[in-house]
């Protein structure tokens, strides 16, 4: 059974600890997920409900009052279920869709003074995002190894994009000799 990368997000949070939606949101709020997934709040408990159905989840006693409150638990298939997707996530270079790299391809829409100016526009978003990420990081103790192996890789991706980022908006010349081919 495969898992979409936030299902297993998720499933993956709700093994570290059974919970419920809302504290499901804190976590995901703390640890910067969303600067790497797409988990809206709103998608919290549609995907506990998937997970649920599927056999993943379960709420062994389950209340009577709103849904917010029913506490999830992982299932011994949904453990498995979730160690199988986690070793392929690492284990297999998947391709990762870039909008960046989209861009760049179609950098013949584009006057040099534009691609100079969207180079310094992203690099200055990228600035903040990274701040944000470290101040996230810096805001949690002990956090698990999951989490700190995920606050470090995405640290270390949007650093080498910072420093590609950086040297591109140094070399106008390039753009121009590019336009000129």
């Amino acid at each position: 059974m495969e898992l979409t990368p936030a299902e297993l997000t998720v499933l993956g949070l709700v093994i570290e600890r059974p919970q419920h939606g809302y504290d499901l949101e804190q976590v995901i709020e703390q640890r910067g997920i969303r600067q790497w997934t797409d988990i809206g709040f709103s998608s919290i408990y549609y995907l506990l409900t998937k997970l649920e159905q599927r056999g993943l989840l379960d709420v062994p006693e389950a209340p009577a009052a709103a849904k917010s409150r029913r506490v999830f638990h992982a299932t011994t298939e949904g453990r498995r279920v979730a160690a199988r997707n986690a070793l392929a996530f690492v284990a297999e270079a998947r391709p990762v869709p870039q909008s960046l790299l989209v861009g760049v391809a179609n950098l013949s829409l584009l006057s040099a003074q534009q691609y100079a100016q969207a180079l310094r526009t992203r690099l200055a978003q990228l600035e903040a995002r990274i701040a944000a990420v470290q101040a996230a990081q810096q805001a949690q103790a002990n956090l698990p190894l999951a989490a700190r192996e995920v606050f470090s890789y995405s640290l270390s991706l949007m650093d080498a994009e910072r420093q590609w980022l950086a040297t591109r908006v140094q070399v106008p010349r390039d753009q121009e000799d590019r336009r000129q081919d």
